[in-house]
């Protein structure tokens, strides 16, 4: 079994400093193990993985950026992330936080879905560029339907913390909607790239 990258070893250390910090004076306490606990038990399986099926810096990159911003987001659980006090001109009615989250995963998902596609599946460039929005969407989906299903488990006052949806009754499909489009606005990007085609660790 291959080692890992040196630059792939420190983003799993980042991830792994991410963790209590994101825990850490977490706004609502009982929801820290619904979002950080899943990182944390996922994170030795990911440096397996990563030995075991080797991607580029740059895939590995889009998914420690994700992770370390689901992170941050996770300190806050979502719907209140401050920004509005860091940026006043942001400022708006409804905390949007949660929706560049689900957008940052269409964008940063597609590279790593394309390379894996592509080094691994037997799929052509073409493809893989498609398996990629696909992927996102469906993974958007079953999301909100374990979201949904998880909610309806917990107190009233912690399931809206969860969930984020914040009063819109169309969030789950606005959420999956914002994921597409940035897959989307991704794919000339990935399409351009050459990493992805396996030839470069």
């Amino acid at each position: 079994m291959p080692s890992l990258p040196r630059a792939q070893t420190g983003m799993l250390a980042v991830v792994a400093l991410g963790i209590p910090l994101s825990a850490w004076g977490a706004l609502y306490p009982s929801n820290t193990w619904l979002q950080v606990g899943p990182v944390a038990i996922g994170l030795p399986f990911a440096w397996r993985a990563l030995r075991r099926t080797p991607v580029s810096n740059a895939s590995a990159a889009c998914m420690t950026a994700f992770v370390m911003l689901h992170l941050f987001a996770a300190r806050w659980s979502y719907s209140f992330v401050p920004y509005g006090e860091w940026l006043p001109a942001l400022t708006a009615e409804r905390n949007h936080f949660d929706r560049l989250v689900h957008f940052a995963f269409g964008v940063l998902a597609t590279a790593p879905l394309v390379e894996a596609g592509v080094r691994y599946w037997g799929l052509t460039a073409r493809m893989a560029l498609f398996f990629a929005v696909t992927a996102v969407l469906a993974v958007g989906g079953v999301y909100e339907i374990f979201e949904w299903s998880l909610t309806l488990a917990l107190a009233p006052e912690a399931a809206g913390a969860y969930n984020g949806e914040q009063g819109d009754m169309f969030d789950a499909q606005k959420d999956m909607a914002l994921a597409g489009l940035g897959a989307v606005l991704a794919l000339p990007w990935v399409r351009g790239a050459a990493w992805w085609q396996g030839t470069e660790r």
